[in-house]
This record gives C-alpha cells, sequence and structure tokens, in this order.
C-alpha cells in the first residue's frame, strides 16, 4: 500500500517537473516579445501611412485644393491596420 502511494507521489512530482521544464524552455525571451510588439506596429502603421502618402498623391492630380483622398485613404489605412493587428494577435 505505502509503495504504491510512493510510486504515485513520485510520478505526479516527475510529471510536474518535466512540465515546469517544458515551460521554461517555451517561455518567450525579451528579445522575442520585442520583435513581436515591433511586428505589431508595424503591421498597424504601414497602411495608415502608405494610404497618406496615396492619398497625397492623388491630391495632387487634382485641381485646386483637396485633402479629400488623404484624408479617406487613411482613415481606411487604420481600418486595414486594426484589421491586420487584430489577425497577428489571434495567431
Amino acid at each position: 500500500m505505502e509503495e504504491d502511494r510512493d510510486k504515485k507521489l513520485r510520478e505526479k512530482v516527475e510529471r510536474q517537473a518535466r512540465r515546469m521544464k517544458r515551460a521554461e524552455r517555451e517561455r518567450p525571451t525579451l528579445f522575442a516579445q520585442t520583435i513581436y510588439i515591433g511586428t505589431l506596429g508595424l503591421v498597424f502603421v504601414l497602411p495608415v501611412v502608405g494610404g497618406a502618402y496615396l492619398g497625397q498623391w492623388l491630391d495632387g492630380l487634382a485641381e485646386g485644393y483637396s485633402t479629400r483622398w488623404t484624408l479617406s485613404l487613411i482613415f481606411v489605412g487604420l481600418a486595414v491596420g486594426a484589421c491586420n493587428v487584430y489577425l497577428l494577435i489571434r495567431e
């Protein structure tokens, strides 16, 4: 009886130790977290900046003073960037 309890206890401790070692190996490092945050920033900012430049170019083609395309494409870039961040975080 006592041997069975000792054996079960030993198995539990060994299983817990394996889980702790695996968790330690799979823990993200500070460098990996920094890269992840940087990637999130890029996938959000690039569509906004691209929309601003494209909108400004399109507004330059129109006669007179216009910011219609610039503002519209900045808002589209915000929506696309937010969608990109959501999809990246969901993975």
